[in-house]
């Protein structure tokens, strides 16, 4: 079963298009070493909860909007392996201090897949 790298982050609605140029290229990096898949989503039906909320948990401010991603690789050695060379890419470095969005409040972690159908 695949390993998953999941995100969820708010970026302000002016600079989606500058998000989506920046993850295209990451998407690219990522897939060439190795990743399955490499997914990104912005959020069209997300209500703000009472309690809990995927704009809660990135402390959604007005004027941006929650972005949904995930990484999915054949395992977490492939992961790992995969990321470090990520990392390490020429294309990708800076990126973070130059990115379209708080990256303090982006939320992430590894996932061990249990069920798909």
């Amino acid at each position: 079963m695949p390993y998953v790298d999941g995100y969820v982050l708010a970026v302000p609605v002016e600079k989606i298009d500058e998000y989506r140029e920046m993850a295209v290229r990451a998407g690219e990096v990522w897939k060439e070493h190795g990743a399955i898949a490499y997914v990104e989503c912005v959020a069209d039906d997300v209500p703000y909860g009472e309690l809990t909320s995927f704009p809660r948990a990135v402390q959604q401010k007005e004027g941006e909007t929650t972005i949904f991603s995930w990484i999915t690789y054949p395992s977490r050695e492939a992961r790992d392996a995969i990321n470090a060379k990520v990392m390490a890419d020429p294309r990708l470095k800076g990126q973070m201090n130059q990115a379209p969005f708080d990256p303090r409040r982006m939320i992430f972690g590894g996932f061990r897949s249990i069920v798909e159908l």
